[in-house]
């Protein structure tokens, strides 16, 4: 299983089920080309990504291929894209900040390097805007640290429109942000096996720097549209329906890809990979199935409230909800000693 394969029309795809008379089989393109009787070859390899700094400032599509017209990547290596998280002895506890440059995010709920902090809130209570707000201020703090203390970015757009990845990428560039991050895009007219493969490829992407000794960010906007991707896939390929219909490996699906960021010990480099994954609540219902389950994966959450929206307070953070576990750990000591008493 998690073997590649290629249809007679080109379209590859990836094995999931495996029975004693059939393969489950998930295609990432078009099935229109496909009829009964056609040849499938094996490739004979697992799914990998093309990784390095040749990404930085291209938009690519789950599979890392490129997708903004800029003719195909320089140089780069491939990742595999399912790997297993680094083990206990190969990481340290998160010390060094993450800044994002916005003041309420900062000072009551810090993120350190290394950490993954959810962000979760209603439609339309500014969630990505954080994210990508954490992108831009980025800038100005890359272009006074040095090599090995810059910070990469990785945005991954998951089921998102077209219009509003393009948007975004306008944002990006006229702020010249993109020459820093590299964008991700399973937009909402892509296979759900492309939205569901969307965030792993990702984080292969970020791994590159954390085990070279390097420092990234990785945004998943949003994990609950993945979710949704990977129910759809499960039920077409029969699986038993669990609670909500997800399959009852929704929290593995999500576990082992936030795992995945972590901050490396001295002795490994001390790379890292921060994570930001976006979570889509209904009604303001944090205690629903896939909420519960990220919030308890994660080192913290920032709860956005569509109230204070709409009053006027942007970020919409509702402080008595959003916690940082780890992030006070890596506060810079001015920020703690003016802000520790706040919240």
């Amino acid at each position: 299983a998690g073997e590649m394969v290629e249809f007679a029309s080109g379209v590859k795809g990836i094995a999931l089920n495996l029975e004693n008379e059939n393969v489950g089989i998930v295609i990432f393109g078009s099935d229109t080309a496909m009829k009964e009787g056609d040849l499938v070859k094996r490739t004979g390899s697992i799914a990998d990504v093309p990784t390095g700094k040749s990404l930085l400032g291209r938009v690519v599509d789950a599979l890392g291929v490129p997708i903004d017209g800029r003719g195909s990547l320089s140089d780069h290596e491939r990742r595999r894209v399912e790997v297993k998280a680094p083990g206990i002895i190969e990481r340290r506890s998160v010390h060094e900040p993450m800044q994002t440059g916005l003041k309420a995010v900062d000072s009551l709920v810090p993120i350190g390097r290394g950490q993954r902090e959810l962000i979760i809130g209603d439609r339309q209570t500014g969630k990505t805007a954080i994210a990508v707000d954490t992108i831009l201020n980025q800038k100005e703090l890359n272009a006074k640290a040095k090599d090995n203390a810059k910070l990469y970015c990785v945005y991954v757009a998951i089921g998102q429109k077209r219009s509003t990845v393009a948007q975004l990428v306008q944002i990006l560039s006229s702020a010249n942000a993109l020459e820093y991050s590299i964008l991700v895009a399973a937009t909402a007219s892509d296979p759900a096996p492309l939205q569901f493969f969307a965030p792993y490829s990702g984080c292969a992407m970020g791994e590159y720097f954390r085990d070279n000794g390097m420092h990234a960010l990785i945004i998943y906007d949003d994990l609950s549209k993945q979710a949704v991707a990977y129910r759809q896939m499960s039920l077409l390929l029969r699986r038993p329906p669990g609670r909500e219909a997800f399959p009852g490996d929704v929290f593995y699906l999500h576990s082992r890809l936030l795992e995945r960021a972590a901050k490396r010990s001295e002795e490994t480099g001390a790379g890292s990979l921060t994570a930001l994954p976006v979570i889509e609540t209904q009604a303001g219902d944090v205690s629903a199935y896939i909420p519960t389950n990220v919030i308890s994966i994660t080192d913290g959450q920032i709860c956005l409230e569509t109230e204070l929206f709409y009053r006027g307070l942007r970020p919409a953070i509702n402080v008595g909800l959003s916690v940082s576990r780890v992030g006070s750990a890596a506060q810079l000591k001015a920020m703690k000693r003016v802000c520790g008493s706040l919240k």
